[in-house]
């Protein structure tokens, strides 16, 4: 059996987020502390990526002191509790190849502590010395004790409601080791 490692590149990869509430949207990215990813006969077999929680940032909030104050909310127990979970981690826990450089995956993805089992589609190109993965992965953030305005937990929010799911846009660069 032939088995290719890879490293996550954290320096050309890169995450963005999404999270939508009743009057918009707001949108970052947040980096990436390391990865990894095993091919099996030029199959993808395994792979991890961690996500570092204390690097959030916005990129729609002009305004340093109002980017400030609600990066460090999102930062706060009241979203991700950076302080206390660093790392938010997804694990490949099965793969199924499709066409079109394309994977049908389910992994394990950990936030605050808890574990929830995901279904993500996954695009990979790889080559004898790279391979990059791109996924958008959609995340509901109450399945991880993430309650703050969301209407499963508080009525009449009216439009201070902040909708349940957000968004992963990932693409993973990595290089073979």
């Amino acid at each position: 059996m032939d088995t290719k490692n890879f490293k996550v590149d954290i320096e050309n990869s890169r995450i963005d987020w999404i999270g939508r509430k009743v009057t918009g949207a707001h949108n970052g990215t947040i980096g990436i502390k390391e990865g990894n990813f095993t091919f099996e006969n030029n199959t993808l077999s395994a792979g991890k990526f961690v996500i570092d929680t204390k690097s959030i940032e916005i990129l729609d909030i002009e305004d340093a002191e109002t980017n400030a104050q609600f990066a460090g909310h999102l930062a706060s127990d009241d979203f991700f509790d950076s302080d206390h979970f660093s790392e938010a981690i997804f694990e490949i826990t099965q793969t199924e190849p499709g066409d079109n450089n394309l994977y049908y995956t389910k992994g394990n993805l950990t936030i605050k502590g808890i574990t929830n089992s995901i279904d993500v589609t996954l695009q990979v190109i790889k080559t004898d010395n790279t391979a990059v993965l791109d996924a958008r992965i959609v995340i509901d953030r109450t399945k991880f004790n993430i309650k703050f305005r969301s209407a499963n937990f508080f009525a009449n929010l009216g439009d201070t409601l902040i909708y349940n799911n957000f968004d992963l846009n990932i693409h993973l660069i990595s290089e073979a080791i």
